[in-house]
């Protein structure tokens, strides 16, 4: 059977994408094949993670000049089908999605439209979330567009605030309830519409 070829792109320690291996490894995501880590920084865990697992990873610095263009062509050469933006804290442009002919997908530590768009990110997200007093956040996977947290939703999970939460307490309960939930269940949807 076919199975399309994902890229994940991480700026950090990289735990949605190893939600990501761990559903590969369940039989989970089989519609998809992991084939390659693009990480922003060097050192990184999310590059341990992918060497870990034997997934083919490159590093290409988001502050040196051609971030875009070196990225593009690391998913040329890879043949990569889909791309899957876990944890990473860049903003495509305009230019780089009309450039990339599969869909690009991205988790988002909220349920959009709330707390989300440009300088909404990590930590950000969820103290805003407390500020603001949701009683219910949660997680959401969407495609990328030219607007930041802008693209059409795939899945969505809530979660529970609970009373005495700080923003690091609530971030890492969405991740394990909501992100590392439904990212997989979304590459595989989306996996699903490629190889069709």
């Amino acid at each position: 059977m076919l199975t399309a070829r994902i890229a994940v792109l991480v700026s950090g320690g990289g735990t949605n994408l190893q939600a990501l291996i761990d559903a590969q490894r369940r039989g989970e995501l089989h519609s998809g094949v992991l084939s390659l880590v693009i990480a922003d920084k060097p050192g990184v865990r999310a590059v341990t993670r992918a060497h870990e697992a034997d997934i083919a990873c490159a590093v290409i610095p988001r502050r040196e000049p051609g971030f875009e263009e070196k990225v593009l062509e690391a998913l040329g050469h890879y043949r990569i089908d889909m791309v899957v933006l876990a944890g990473f804290l860049g903003i495509l442009s305009a230019d780089f999605i009309a450039q990339f002919p599969g869909p690009i997908i991205n988790i988002h530590p909220s349920l959009i439209p709330a707390f989300c768009g440009k300088g909404f990110y990590g930590l950000k997200v969820h103290q805003a979330a407390l500020d603001y007093g949701v009683k219910v956040t949660g997680a959401t996977v969407h495609y990328v567009n030219e607007v930041p947290d802008g693209g059409k939703i795939i899945l969505q999970k809530a979660v529970e605030v609970q009373p005495g939460d700080t923003a690091e307490v609530l971030q890492r309960r969405v991740m394990e309830q909501a992100e590392w939930v439904i990212l997989p269940q979304a590459a595989e949807l989306v996996a699903q519409t490629i190889m069709k």
